[in-house]
């Protein structure tokens, strides 16, 4: 009743690249120094070692997963059916979230930018854990034909530094 009133809603269209979750120096996997993730053992990505101390959504999308106690990784589902994980730090989970703040929850819809984390840097280092913040692509074998960029200065929402080719 009334639809006419209602504002037509376009489809959203499908996510096509993720920007720069967070500036700094963009790094292959494989060099990220934690063998589960240099093993791609939770998927493909990238690392970043970050120049600021808060991560962003890369993209619009649902939070899929928060890791409420360490508050160190949060994960999202986007439009196009990929299922990314952010992790801020190496073996962080050990901080017990001290250090750490999260903005989200799980069954959040987010924009792209949109603050999901902070973190103290300067008390990671002190704890002897790595900063180096990193994105993987959980289900990878559902993108083909996607691409890291990396070996470049990447600045947060501006840089993108994973495309979803067709």
């Amino acid at each position: 009743m009334l639809s006419f009133l209602k504002k037509r809603q376009e489809p959203e269209e499908k996510v096509r690249e993720l920007k720069a979750y967070i500036s700094g120096k963009v790094i292959p996997i494989e060099e990220v120094a934690d063998e589960v993730f240099s093993s791609k053992a939770l998927g493909d990505g990238i690392g970043i070692e970050p120049t600021g101390d808060t991560v962003y959504a890369p993209c619009s999308g649902t939070v899929s997963v928060v890791m409420a106690d360490s508050k160190h990784a949060v994960g999202m589902t986007l439009n196009n059916g990929a299922e990314i994980l952010i992790h801020e730090g190496l073996d962080t989970v050990n901080m017990q979230g001290e250090g750490f703040e999260v903005f989200v929850k799980e069954g959040d819809k987010v924009a792209a930018g949109q603050k999901l984390i902070q973190f103290d840097s300067q008390r990671i280092r002190e704890c002897g854990y790595g900063l180096t913040c990193v994105l993987v692509v959980t289900n990878m074998e559902e993108f083909p034909g996607i691409r890291f960029v990396t070996g470049e200065e990447a600045v947060q929402g501006e840089t993108t530094v994973v495309v979803f080719e067709a």
